[in-house]
């Protein structure tokens, strides 16, 4: 299968250009195999059995070769770690080694953490430009610098998104036909309950509920719902229910394995607004595991069914937004910017995401499923803008219409398939 190219490949050719080792880090399947096998000169690939023997009995095999030397799944010989570390301590030449892994190992694996070595580039399933559904007129980096043109037109529709929602960002899954797509989100789900968390040397003594937990995370997409509520909603009937400290558990565990990613609160250091909440929201690293948990179809979706979100949102309205992080995020990452969304604590003012530059300025971003744009669409961006001028640089609406257009307010009305690099 030709190699589809990522916008992760443009930083991990500069990262390359200028430091010794690159580690790519993300879930099962995103794609850093075939992503690192562009740039290798040799490959010790450890999920493989006879390669990962002879790097457990020997680490530093993984040394040799021609650069750079890319060692994918190196968590699964975690000693490859500390041999990599030393080896670039004696040299420190540009582009030596690439790791890949799809698991954080637990705590006390490694002796170092590479600081000053190595340095991480995450990997997120295919965004929206990625996927060559329309061809983006709308630059992120532009509008992040602060540019005004804002214009153009496209095809896609409501039933597009939900068809993109429903396929997947995961490469292997989007390349088989869609009467079988379902099946493999399934199975990748069940994968990482009956292989992967085995594979971290953990022991699940319930695995049914770490399920049903995650169930009920994907049940919470795009919502700051609290840990113990997702506790709750995994044991409905039962009268003993799980400690809090289980929940907690759950969650770091499925997060070693890249498959959640939450949407840190923003707390600017430069200028504190008041009353800030903490609460992450809450993101599987692709909305079709969310979707493929609660059991959602694409006539289930589009009849606005699902998942009571809130109180005026549906859960195609929750999945869409969990698409737009994702694309966000990828084309953010590329330009060395940092996400998070924006919550007062009692609830009053919530913008979806807030993309942060270097330099601490902010472009806004609401993620709405409608084609129209309301007044009270915009209220808490220009709120925003009013609280802190000099910090917000713009303010985006990422829509499922069809026309890109600025509003005399100064928001960029962007539908969602329109956005890229």
């Amino acid at each position: 299968m030709a190699y589809t190219p990522r916008i992760v490949d443009q930083s991990l050719g500069a990262l390359l250009a200028e430091l010794p080792v690159v580690v790519l880090e993300g879930a099962k399947g995103v794609g850093k195999t075939a992503t690192a096998l562009q740039r290798a000169g040799s490959v010790y690939s450890l999920d493989r059995r006879t390669m990962r023997e002879m790097a457990w009995a020997d680490p530093s095999v993984v040394l040799e070769g021609s650069p750079p030397v890319f060692i994918d799944e190196w968590q699964l010989v975690p000693d490859v770690w500390n041999e990599v570390r030393h080896a670039v301590d004696a040299d420190m030449s540009a582009g030596r080694f690439i790791l890949a892994g799809s698991a954080t190992p637990k705590k006390g694996t490694r002796v170092h953490s590479g600081a000053g070595r190595m340095v991480r580039l995450a990997m997120r399933p295919m965004s929206l430009p990625e996927r060559g559904i329309e061809k983006p007129a709308i630059s992120m980096s532009h509008l992040m610098d602060g540019g005004r043109d804002v214009a153009g037109q496209t095809s896609v529709k409501l039933s597009d998104y939900v068809d993109e929602i429903l396929s997947s960002g995961f490469p292997g899954i989007r390349a088989v036909k869609p009467a079988a797509r379902q099946r493999l989100v399934e199975s990748y789900i069940s994968q990482v309950a009956e292989h992967d968390i085995d594979e971290l040397g953990v022991e699940v003594r319930r695995p049914d509920t770490l399920l049903h937990w995650l169930a009920a995370y994907g049940a919470a997409t795009s919502t700051t719902a609290s840990y113990s509520s997702l506790l709750a909603a995994a044991t409905p009937g039962e009268a003993s229910k799980p400690a809090k400290e289980t929940g907690m558990a759950y969650r770091d565990l499925l997060a070693r394995l890249w498959l959640l990613d939450p949407l840190p609160a923003w707390v600017p250091g430069f200028a504190h607004l008041k009353r800030l909440g903490q609460a992450p929201k809450h993101h599987l690293v692709d909305p079709a595991l969310a979707a493929a948990l609660v059991g959602a179809t694409r006539e289930t979706l589009l009849h606005g069914e699902g998942p009571t979100i809130s109180s005026d949102g549906t859960f195609l309205g929750a999945l869409f937004e969990s698409l737009a992080a994702q694309t966000v995020r990828v084309l953010a990452g590329a330009a060395g910017a940092k996400v998070s969304h924006l919550r007062t604590q009692g609830g009053e003012r919530e913008i979806d995401m807030i993309v942060e530059r270097k330099d601490g300025k902010v472009l806004a971003v609401e993620v709405k499923l409608a084609t129209v744009v309301r007044p009270a669409d915009v209220k808490s961006l220009n709120w925003l803008e009013e609280q802190l001028p000099d910090t917000v640089v713009g303010k985006l609406i990422l829509n499922t219409g069809q026309l890109a257009y600025r509003r005399p307010d100064g928001v960029a009305v962007v539908p969602l398939a329109m956005l890229g690099p």
